[in-house]
């Protein structure tokens, strides 16, 4: 049986207490504890403690860490549960410990995963042009319920989508080259809508309200830089009527459209 022979507070953490135990023979250092273990077991000095009490006291203080630990790590942000569950994992804390402070945080109301879901989809909504379907991908990956996740998912209406891809599409108006079709520039901008996880139909409808100026001029320049590029591809490899009929197919899969390849190729026969 040992007894407790001096309590000293930590220099570097106030809240937390050294533990220093003698045998009869000398006084050493046994352990640190938490300030609400110091009280809930009314550790002072002079007191026995026995084996199973210093495991216990052990046990607990370590479940305490893990507590403290994951606070720390909510303080940032909201957390999902997984989160939580893999961020514990990583520092090593027992499964046991981790299993009963996640269900501490759940019972507090802590860690809540539709809570987290909504506020995911707002902060995305408001900071990053990220559509529903890259949203909802996110969301599983950080361990949320397919059900939690479409509630969430509601939140952002179709009809504010539409409204962020129109703004987001006038802004790229002005940053079209002059080297690439109109139609090669709206696929373009369609792709990167896609890949941001807005869909087919939510992209074809801002379209259709956007007022996509076609500059005369910015086509013809386009098909002339992208047509004198194709043309020293074919010379010299084709000719006649197979070169010319190449050269059509080429600029049409680069989005001119039929009557301005014919007169492109026109231009440049006369």
């Amino acid at each position: 049986m040992a007894v407790i022979a001096k309590i000293e507070v930590q220099k570097r953490n106030k809240s937390r207490y050294n533990i220093f135990l003698s045998t009869g023979q000398s006084v050493e250092y046994a352990l640190s504890v938490d300030e609400d273990l110091l009280i809930k077991h009314r550790l002072t000095k002079g007191l026995e403690i026995n084996e199973e009490t210093l495991i216990q006291l052990i046990d607990e203080d370590e479940k305490k860490k893990a507590y403290h630990l994951a606070i720390n790590y909510l303080s940032y942000r909201i957390r999902s549960v997984q989160e939580m569950k893999q961020y514990l994992e990583k520092k090593e804390k027992e499964p046991r410990h981790i299993r009963e402070v996640l269900d501490e945080l759940l019972k507090q109301g802590l860690l809540n995963d539709e809570e987290f879901a909504k506020a995911f989809i707002r902060s995305k909504q408001l900071t990053l042009m990220k559509g529903p379907l890259k949203l909802k991908q996110e969301l599983k990956q950080k361990g949320i319920a397919d059900e939690t996740i479409e509630a969430a998912i509601a939140l952002f209406s179709e009809e504010e989508q539409k409204k962020k891809v129109l703004t987001w599409l006038e802004k790229q108006q002005s940053r079209r080259s002059s080297k690439i079709s109109s139609k090669a520039f709206k696929d373009k901008l369609s792709n990167q809508l896609l890949s941001k996880g807005y869909s087919q139909r939510v992209i074809i409808e801002a379209f259709s309200k956007l007022d996509f100026e076609e500059e005369d001029t910015e086509e013809w320049d386009a098909i002339c830089f992208q047509g004198d590029k194709v043309r020293k591809k074919l010379e010299g490899k084709y000719t006649g009527w197979e070169y010319e009929q190449r050269l059509k197919q080429q600029l049409y899969r680069k989005g001119f459209p039929l009557e301005l390849i014919d007169q492109y190729i026109e231009e440049g026969e006369s």
